[in-house]
């Protein structure tokens, strides 16, 4: 299981080759591009996903698993209603609350991304976890947990000697400049 996590965005788009190539070899990528119509999201998948894996990185796709399977995703991102039927997926679900916890759990998660631990670009005004109800769901995983929103290395610092913390994911906090 990757450590480090970069999500894609519209926000980050333009650096994405960039912060792709600049990543540890055998990080993670979560492709979102949910503001792409569908046959322009699936031919910027393709091209990012090859960049990627030319570097030894998981890719995921925010999608269904039957569309992660076509598009040569290694993994599906969502919501733990989401991921079921996976099987043959790397199956990666968000949650933000114990019930959403509960779901994963039930739908097989190979790992949970707790959000948001801090204020996010994604959801401003939004209400975050904090480190400390965060630390609670990553207790409660039984999965590896990675940690999202806001988070950046400096932050990912402090949780990193936890054991239920598998890593960290990012939009804004690995974004290339």
């Amino acid at each position: 299981m990757p450590k480090i996590w970069l999500l894609s965005d519209a926000r980050n788009d333009a650096a994405l080759e960039q912060t792709l190539r600049r990543l540890p070899r055998g990080s993670g990528f979560v492709y979102r591009h949910y503001h792409l119509d569908p046959a322009r999201r699936q031919a910027r998948f393709g091209r990012l996903a090859a960049i990627a894996r030319g570097r030894g990185h998981v890719v995921a796709l925010s999608a269904p698993a039957r569309q992660a399977r076509a598009w040569g995703a290694d993994a599906i991102y969502g919501a733990p209603g989401r991921i079921p039927g996976a099987e043959g997926l790397l199956r990666l679900a968000t949650v933000h609350s114990l019930r959403e916890l509960a779901a994963a759990r039930r739908s097989g998660a190979d790992a949970v991304f707790i959000s948001p631990v801090f204020a996010t670009a994604s959801h401003p005004g939004a209400r975050s976890l904090g480190p400390v109800r965060a630390l609670l769901l990553a207790r409660r995983a039984r999965c590896p947990a990675i940690l999202l929103g806001g988070m950046d290395a400096a932050r990912f610092r402090a949780f990193r000697q936890v054991p239920h913390v598998q890593g960290w994911a990012a939009i804004d906090g690995l974004s290339a400049a």
